[in-house]
């Protein structure tokens, strides 16, 4: 099967993401949300990460009119997915949320198109089992910024046929991603080894082993690591890190993985980072600056 029409569904900052390298990689693409603003402030982002890249000469206006000419947006699921080749979820991390799109999407989609969830540590095979014919279903896990990282983790399930397999990794080369392949375990390779990673180094800084930026630092200078682990926190979200965490637990029965104290008094706080203004760090204006409050 040719893929040729892709819809996106959530017009969030990954769902935003996803759409934009769809449409970069030629594919024509449907953001759907329910909610226009949300339709509204994903489109904004797409055209301001296209006009930068114009401004700095990385691409061209003509770049930009093709890529736009294929991006269209919906408000109705029925309609955004009757004729697509695949569908790739991107709400948020609830589980019952994305078992009921799923079964939703059973309903309303071609019997050939594939049914994908961009998702960082939920169960595929539960969101599989909730249709008709889970062979169609697959894990596609983007990473933040989606159209600059250039890993996306494929996650199979027992039920999964080769051909959808086979299917995502053509079309992970075609948006100039390189694919690895994991089965479906709890908080999969990248989520189970990343938030185990910050959670310790946020243990860390409680303990008052070294400073915020230190400790990244660290991992910057010592292992190569292109950001530290709590900065990486503070840019995903402490609310997701703590949500993954806390999944994994009850996963894996090990309570080792739960969120550290300070983690969740963060969260707690509505101090998650980036998208708040404050977390591990302050970043008034987008800036990063250490906290003394912190510990």
């Amino acid at each position: 099967m040719e893929v040729k029409k892709i819809t996106v569904i959530g017009a969030g900052t990954m769902g935003a993401g996803i759409a934009q390298v769809c449409c970069e990689s030629g594919f024509e693409t449907i953001i759907f949300d329910k909610f226009p603003e949300s339709i509204k402030n994903g489109l904004e982002k797409i055209n301001k990460f296209w006009d930068k890249g114009i401004s700095k000469g990385k691409t061209t206006a003509e770049q930009k009119e093709i890529w736009s000419s294929l991006l269209n947006t919906s408000e109705n699921l029925s309609s955004a997915v009757a004729n697509a080749d695949l569908v790739i979820e991107a709400v948020p991390e609830i589980i019952n949320l994305k078992i009921e799109i799923f079964q939703e999407l059973d309903q309303l989609t071609k019997t050939t198109c594939i049914l994908a969830t961009n998702t960082s540590s939920l169960s595929i095979t539960k969101i599989a089992k909730s249709t008709k014919n889970p062979k169609r279903v697959i894990g596609m896990h983007f990473f933040n910024p989606v159209p600059l990282m250039k890993l996306l983790e494929i996650i199979k399930h027992e039920e999964i046929s080769t051909n959808t397999i086979d299917i995502i990794k053509k079309i992970a080369t075609s948006m100039n991603k390189t694919p690895i392949i994991v089965k479906d375990s709890p908080g999969f390779a990248t989520s189970r080894l990343g938030v185990v990673l910050g959670n310790e180094a946020i243990k860390m800084l409680a303990e008052g082993v070294a400073s915020a930026s230190d400790i990244d630092y660290a991992m910057n200078l010592g292992y190569r690591h292109p950001m530290g682990p709590l900065e990486l926190s503070d840019l995903v979200g402490l609310d997701v890190r703590r949500d993954i965490l806390i999944g994994l637990a009850e996963a894996t029965g090990d309570n080792s993985y739960l969120p550290h104290p300070l983690l969740e008094k963060l969260v707690n706080n509505g101090e998650l980072g980036k998208k708040t203004n404050k977390g591990i760090y302050n970043w008034e204006n987008g800036i990063k600056s250490e906290r003394k409050d912190l510990i």
